[in-house]
């Protein structure tokens, strides 16, 4: 049976035409980035009662199929024909990054408190991880709420677990984003380093993070104004060289304290159209409210990225698959 995967290629290619593969440049969005296709094949669908929709992030399974994860914390799988799996997160969540560990557990974020939690496949909560003080919602943190814990990756090795916050803390420069990780000890996660990272805009926050094989991150910034619509772009972080800043208490460019560096990918309203059509207006009719974001393949220096809309439940957004090939420097 093919994957999930295989089948969003065959449908794109049916309603935007074949990309070439030797000549990327047709389905170009920058010099790095080029889109391969999209599909609207979930949009206002429902498995077994429950809306496929809200979808917030996406992650790679352990047999290759796809996981996708709704901030009403319905956690769905998804197989050839679609949807073949859901079960719903207990607790009071607003569920939004998510990733599979190496032993098929779902670890989740919600912006919530914030929090991170561990999920079996049946979605039995088995362990919840540490968060510092500062990160969580005023009055306990500096957060503010529904602005906290978005994206979550694995780094190679699976030894580093990051989250990423969506936008700055009360007291960090607007923009300032913090990027909080947790190194596994004994099969358990503890909390590791932070980073900062700044965003092309202060207007813009971090929707989600994906590592990439060499250790960078591939991060989406995403913003939206009404009557003009989404802003969503694409840049590739390095880690490695970046002042942890768990002890440090204001993020205000302040000497010595190095963010992570950055390259600027694209922007997501430059690409084709591929003949997409959008509910309300945009920059480009492809673009909606993109959320998850996953690395499904590809070599080392070109990979293969699906990104997913969340429609919000509301008629004038759309469920949006994306299938991106992105280069890295």
């Amino acid at each position: 049976m093919r994957t999930v995967l295989a089948v969003l290629a065959a449908a794109t290619l049916a309603a935007t035409g074949t990309a070439n593969a030797n000549t990327p440049q047709n389905h170009a969005c920058s010099a790095s980035v080029a889109i391969d296709g999209f599909s609207d094949a979930l949009d206002r669908t429902t498995y077994d009662g429950t809306y496929v929709g809200n979808l917030s992030a996406l992650a790679v399974d352990r047999d290759g199929k796809l996981a996708a994860l709704s901030d009403r914390s319905a956690l769905f799988r998804l197989d050839a024909q679609g949807p073949t799996g859901a079960v719903t997160l207990p607790g009071d969540l607003d569920s939004e990054g998510l990733a599979v560990d190496r032993d098929g557990s779902r670890l989740v974020t919600s912006e919530t408190e914030p929090s991170v939690r561990r999920y079996s496949r049946e979605g039995k909560l088995l362990e919840q991880l540490p968060v510092p003080d500062p990160l969580k919602v005023t009055p306990a943190g500096r957060a503010t709420a529904n602005q906290t814990f978005e994206g979550l990756t694995l780094l190679p090795g699976g030894h580093t677990l990051l989250a990423s916050m969506e936008y700055a803390l009360t007291g960090d420069t607007p923009g300032t984003v913090r990027f909080q990780t947790w190194t596994r000890d004994h099969g358990r996660f503890r909390l590791g380093a932070q980073y900062a990272y700044r965003t092309d805009d202060p207007s813009l926050g971090v929707p989600e993070v994906q590592a990439t094989p060499d250790g960078r991150l591939l991060v989406l910034e995403r913003g939206f104004e009404a009557g003009v619509g989404n802003t969503v772009h694409l840049s590739l972080a390095d880690p490695r060289h970046a002042t942890d800043t768990s002890r440090v208490e204001h993020l205000t460019g302040q000497p010595g304290v190095h963010p992570m560096s950055k390259t600027p990918l694209a922007d997501l309203a430059d690409c084709p159209t591929l003949g997409a059509t959008a509910r309300q207006p945009q920059p480009n009719p492809l673009l909606d409210n993109i959320e998850g974001m996953a690395v499904t393949g590809g070599a080392p220096r070109t990979l293969k990225v699906l990104l997913v809309s969340d429609d919000n439940q509301n008629p004038a957004q759309t469920t949006r698959l994306y299938r991106l090939r992105v280069r890295l420097g």
